[in-house]
């Protein structure tokens, strides 16, 4: 994918790095050239210095054939600017922008924008850690599904993945092995004593599952 990203900050630089060396071809956008210095020497995709919101800047960076736009910069005005002109103008499909004040990102999602809330994000997974330590609600944004984690309790090792799952309630979708690493498991998967089971629950069945398992 060719992918233009607005704003060398430490989420910039860290997304440019990791799509990088996946493979895509990236372009970053900064007005300090100075940033682009958070950029690692796996990072093999090109800058170009200037204000994202300037449209001269944007073909610069070659955003007429941009699979994906992605705005990340500190400032919420700019990320919104830009992404409006990237969206408008050059009809970019896919456009993410960064929104630090919730009420913002409250808005512009309503306006069909796809935006990212990094401060509602990061509350809510503290919220999530202090509350219960085996469930995140954070993951889907309705609240109608979480994730739930935890190690596998006696009564069930030697158990098959199937034999712990609630049809439409809660599913197992990945166990993590005493022995090391991650798995993505079928239903007829055994777990056993150490391992650690990760399951999406319909937030209204947590008691129930929690009372199953004895958690």
């Amino acid at each position: 994918m060719y992918i233009v990203i607005l704003g060398c900050g430490r989420v910039g630089a860290e997304l440019a790095n990791l799509l990088s060396v996946e493979g895509h071809d990236v372009v970053v956008v900064d007005k300090h050239p100075e940033s682009f210095s958070r950029l690692g020497d796996a990072f093999n995709g090109l800058t170009v210095v200037g204000n994202g919101v300037f449209t001269l800047v944007l073909q610069d960076a070659g955003i007429e054939r941009a699979d994906i736009f992605c705005s990340l910069t500190n400032s919420d005005n700019i990320n919104i600017m830009a992404s409006q002109v990237a969206r408008g103008i050059f009809k970019v499909k896919r456009v993410i922008s960064l929104i630090y004040d919730p009420r913002k990102a409250v808005f512009y999602k309503s306006l069909g924008l796809d935006v990212l809330n990094e401060t509602g994000l990061f509350a809510s997974m503290i919220r999530d850690k202090i509350t219960d330590k085996i469930l995140s609600g954070y993951l889907i944004e309705t609240n109608e599904l979480g994730v739930m984690e935890f190690p596998v309790p006696e009564e069930f090792f030697g158990k098959r993945v199937e034999e712990m799952s609630v049809a439409h309630e809660f599913n197992i979708t990945a166990i993590r092995y005493v022995t090391g690493g991650v798995f993505i498991p079928d239903a007829k998967t055994v777990v056993a004593k150490g391992d650690v089971v990760l399951g999406v629950v319909r937030m209204r069945s947590v008691d129930k599952i929690k009372k199953m398992f004895k958690l």
